[in-house]
């Protein structure tokens, strides 16, 4: 029998790529259409100007997750038990929102949380993972080589703590020359807000909106990347960590395996998007 070194099915009709590389399992990938913003929303804690025209899929928590195709039977998509905590939907549950225009990437999340924690004393700043943060992976532009960070790969962190610290906004990336470089993301390359309590039920319910300048940071990263345009195709995962109180607790990986990028999925980016039509009956 003839041996297939790389072979590709796709599946259209689910949004679905398969990708088997000479691999033991093969590999799949989500198709994610990320809409064009036409104007350019203010970065205050509130995603009420373009949250209708952006990428955004519905809420996740740990239930929906379970039966996607990336779930690990909870050894990283996990929620952890410190005793005494909620029903899991109400531990952790996040809608996540997603746009572009030709400077910037507009990141967005409606989060409800039982616990705000943002200490990891001793530990790094880079150490988003240990506290409650929201992590935007990205590989611009996607290719198929699976890199466990490299040459394009990026991820643009968040930690939701209301002080803002100088590693409140981080960036994990690789260069041509570096696999892994860690420092935070230019305070003239990145704006983001919270808003903590918007709903009036939970001090630890927040709004992340952030705004992150495309050509410093994905430009740096790889040489091949060049100003967006419709049908560019980006590598995209989200990395949302909730210790709840412990020094490394439960993470949602949403649309990804983990650092492995070609487990991310395809964001494709597209035109601008209307906003849902409420029609007279």
């Amino acid at each position: 029998m003839m041996k297939c070194t790389i072979c590709f099915l796709s599946l259209a009709f689910f949004g679905l790529t398969v990708v088997a590389q000479d691999a033991p399992r093969p590999t799949e990938t989500v198709k994610l259409l990320v809409p064009q913003l036409t104007m350019s929303p203010d970065i205050d804690g509130d995603l009420t100007e373009w949250k209708d025209f952006a990428f955004s899929d519905g809420v996740w928590d740990i239930y929906r997750l379970r039966h996607t195709f990336w779930y690990d039977d909870g050894r990283r998509n996990r929620l952890t038990d410190h005793g005494n905590e909620p029903h899991p939907e109400d531990d952790l549950q996040a809608r996540y929102y997603v746009a572009w225009d030709s400077e910037y990437l507009y990141f967005g999340a409606e989060v409800k949380d039982n616990v705000n924690d943002v200490d990891a004393p001793g530990e790094e700043p880079f150490a988003w993972y240990l506290r409650d943060s929201i992590c935007f992976f990205l590989e611009a532009p996607r290719d198929e080589a699976p890199e466990y960070w490299g040459q394009g790969d990026n991820a643009f962190c968040f930690v939701a703590d209301a002080a803002k610290p100088d590693y409140g906004a981080w960036w994990r990336h690789g260069t041509a020359n570096e696999q892994r470089i860690e420092e935070p993301i230019p305070a003239e390359d990145v704006s983001y807000e919270f808003t903590f309590n918007p709903w009036g039920t939970s001090e630890a319910d927040f709004i992340l909106e952030a705004k992150v300048r495309m050509m410093p940071t994905l430009g740096k990263s790889d040489p091949r990347w060049t100003p967006p345009q419709v049908g560019d195709l980006y590598g995209f995962e989200i990395v949302h960590c909730d210790p709840d109180g412990g020094p490394y607790g439960g993470h949602f990986m949403i649309y990804g395996t983990g650092d492995d990028d070609a487990t991310w999925g395809r964001m494709i980016l597209t035109g601008p998007q209307k906003p849902i039509e409420r029609r007279a009956e």
